[in-house]
């Protein structure tokens, strides 16, 4: 079944190194301001990679996609 039709593709932990860096900050509480800052992006880039990094790891929130990303030793 397509992912449109409502079924998530399947979780991949091979994530770009600007995603699992912004997640790493995510999970040691930064805020998306704050990790804006601290790599010198603006804070719509941070939301974009949370949500890619959330999206392929099967996730629905930037928190889970932390869970997984620590359970998968991701981060």
């Amino acid at each position: 079944m397509a992912a449109s039709g409502g079924v998530r593709p399947s979780p991949s932990t091979d994530l770009p190194a600007d995603e699992v860096e912004v997640l790493a900050l995510f999970a040691r509480g930064y805020t998306i301001e704050r990790i804006a800052r601290a790599l010198g992006i603006s804070e719509r880039t941070v939301r974009r990679r949370l949500r890619a990094a959330a999206d392929s790891l099967g996730a629905g929130t930037s928190v889970e996609a932390v869970v997984q990303a620590v359970r998968t030793g991701l981060i």
